[in-house]
């Protein structure tokens, strides 16, 4: 169960000025430990500690291929790929410096099998999150109960049905 919270657009600049969106409640952040524990609970031979190391070496190799310059792509996860974060443009490439140019580089994930958005929008249940209660149950579910989240044909947002809104993940982009 996806809990969500609505926000209001408030930057008056933009075109969708006024309106509001749903926005994911994010209750817990699972560690690599955290993760291990819950992987190790389901059958396996492999202890915790086993596939914490695993896990561990997993993201030490795949930030060294990533640095390297190539892509990671973990099926049915995302592909892992790094970016480069621009600081504004040179008006010709002899101008064009790296230190004045590129402010740095950041991770880039792309949702792969399971994880792509159509799959997601086909299992996800949502329900919007109470202002009063820490776990946001109120009880009512937003979708019916149906489990489909596709957005209707117009991309609006009507009856707990999801919206990409261009992968924003976390944080306003209208604060």
């Amino acid at each position: 169960m996806i809990l969500y919270v609505l926000k209001q657009n408030k930057n008056s600049k933009s075109a969708a000025f006024g309106k509001f969106f749903a926005y994911p409640v994010i209750e817990e952040t699972v560690t690599l430990d955290g993760l291990a524990g819950h992987m190790s609970s389901h059958n396996t031979p492999y202890s915790k500690g086993a596939i914490k190391g695993m896990l561990t070496d997993m993201v030490s190799c795949i930030k060294e291929l990533l640095l390297e310059g190539k892509n990671v792509k973990i099926a049915d996860l995302a592909i892992f790929s790094l970016g480069i974060k621009n600081n504004g443009g040179a008006v010709s490439e002899e101008v064009f410096n790296v230190l004045k140019n590129i402010k740095g580089v950041k991770l880039r994930a792309r949702a792969t099998g399971d994880l792509i958005a159509k799959s997601l929008n086909l299992e996800a249940t949502l329900k919007k999150a109470s202002a009063t209660s820490k776990t946001g149950n109120t009880g009512e579910s937003q979708n019916n109960g149906t489990g489909n989240t596709t957005p209707p044909d117009n991309g609006g947002s009507q009856n707990g049905g999801s919206t990409n809104n261009g992968g924003n993940n976390g944080g306003s982009e209208f604060d």
